[in-house]
């Protein structure tokens, strides 16, 4: 569960948001609340300020399920290194995502930028806290030009509403390369020529999404 979307809610403070506003007083009781439950906190969409107030106030490790790193590419959806630390350190994990703001506009994103914000999450975090956020459907994006039609008149909306973060410029929601059932496997791959071992590949392909949320369950 997200105490924000991308603009400001009563609990925090998204990534569009004033980033000199963070986690309210109703947000740490959210905190203590999902703790005492045990309800998963997603940080995707907070800012800084509301994703650092969460990892103090929480007594339980919380997630970025769908990000990428600030370091690769400097967009309001990506993550510093020392907000990635830290969420590593308090036991949560950091799922990197296959959207369009893995690049700049207009670029539609490749398998290469991909690997560039999934190894340095690797780097940053270690192989214990990173693994894949797609933020996406499992089949592939329909690229037909019905479905561009439908996509851009809900883009529109999403601006007109406020909502929409920078690049949502039309560059439809997937990496050339992964836009396919079998993005797991493509990314299982990549990592394996990278030189990464398999029981490492193993842990970004969701035993570490597993490892984390039973140990904010477990009790």
């Amino acid at each position: 569960m997200q105490l924000s979307y991308n603009n400001a809610s009563q609990f925090g403070t998204g990534v569009l948001g004033d980033p000199r506003n963070g986690l309210t007083d109703l947000g740490r009781k959210a905190v203590a609340a999902m703790n005492s439950l045990g309800v998963a906190i997603d940080m995707s969409h907070a800012n800084d300020a509301t994703s650092f107030g969460i990892l103090q106030a929480s007594s339980q490790p919380a997630l970025i399920t769908h990000g990428g790193c600030a370091a690769i590419y400097p967009h309001p959806r990506n993550k510093s290194d020392a907000l990635l630390r830290a969420v590593s350190q308090k036991g949560g994990v950091v799922g990197i995502y296959d959207l369009p703001y893995l690049a700049p506009s207009p670029k539609q994103p490749t398998l290469e930028d991909y690997m560039a914000h999934m190894t340095h999450a690797l780097d940053v975090c270690g192989e214990d806290h990173v693994g894949i956020g797609s933020d996406s459907d499992l089949a592939a994006w329909d690229t037909s030009a019905e479905a561009m039609a439908s996509f851009q008149k809900d883009e529109e909306e999403r601006r007109k509403a406020g909502v929409a973060a920078p690049g949502e410029d039309g560059r439809p929601l997937y990496v050339v390369g992964l836009n396919t059932p079998r993005r797991s496997e493509v990314i299982a791959d990549a990592l394996l020529k990278r030189g990464y071992k398999s029981r490492s590949v193993e842990k970004v392909l969701g035993s570490n999404f597993t490892a984390a949320l039973g140990r904010i369950w477990q009790d």
